[in-house]
């Protein structure tokens, strides 16, 4: 067989296999990579080029090193997914840039990133003075998210017929049925208050798969089986 030939076989038998494995992976992957995916993606990338082009390596041994590449993201999801305390360890956890229209040096400092790096990003999001920003955030994936101050906002129906009051981000104070104690701290709101709040709604920490709370007291839920309540 001639080796221009056999070169186009392997290539074309290569790419489906990272066909079957990105879909495998699912659109999560695509959109944002974290740190390790990142990893992952250029050493499959770089054997499969090499795999392709050179006739020496047995295809066999090289799609094996592909999957077991692959694997391991996999079980990152999947892990992730089922407990909250190795997605923190994983994934990291947001980093809080703003906050009141203050910035935190420590934590630019920590996540390595300048003032003017962040000045860019708010930028982006048509903010162009950090004091009317009330919360900003860097996340897991890289992006900022941004909250306004109240008066800073634009109008919505609600603000003609309620009293301004300023804003807050919710927290996520249960996570796959797991009370977050420092996120309820973050809002300000003590345990017994959730539990009584619970109890209220008939509902046990365990059927909740979401429950964000801000510090106006504003608790809404999402239960498991797609069943939703606030």
């Amino acid at each position: 067989m001639p080796e221009y030939f056999e070169v186009a076989l392997r290539s074309m038998f290569i790419l489906l296999s990272l066909f079957v494995i990105t879909k495998l992976l699912g659109k999560k992957q695509l959109s944002k990579l974290s740190f390790f995916e990142y990893i992952t993606g250029i050493t499959v990338g770089s054997i499969a080029g090499t795999l392709s082009m050179d006739l020496g390596l047995p295809l066999s041994e090289g799609l094996m090193s592909i999957f077991l590449w692959f694997m391991f993201p996999l079980l990152f999801s999947y892990l992730s997914l089922k407990s909250v305390r190795f997605r923190h360890f994983a994934e990291g956890e947001p980093t809080v840039f703003i906050r009141d229209g203050n910035i935190d040096e420590k934590a630019l400092k920590k996540e390595q990133y300048s003032v003017d790096e962040l000045l860019e990003q708010l930028r982006k999001k048509d903010v162009f003075r950090a004091e009317d920003v009330e919360f900003a955030s860097l996340d897991t994936n890289g992006d900022l998210s941004v909250l306004l101050k109240r008066e800073k906002q634009p109008l919505l129906r609600e603000d003609v017929y309620s009293i301004s009051q300023q804003s807050s981000p919710p927290q996520a104070v249960i996570l796959d049925g797991e009370i977050d104690v420092a996120a309820l701290q973050e809002v300000g709101f003590p345990m017994p208050w959730l539990q009584k709040e619970l109890s209220k709604r008939h509902l046990q920490v365990e059927s909740i798969f979401l429950a964000q709370l801000d510090r106006e007291g504003n608790l809404t839920f999402d239960l498991y089986n797609w069943t939703n309540t606030q």
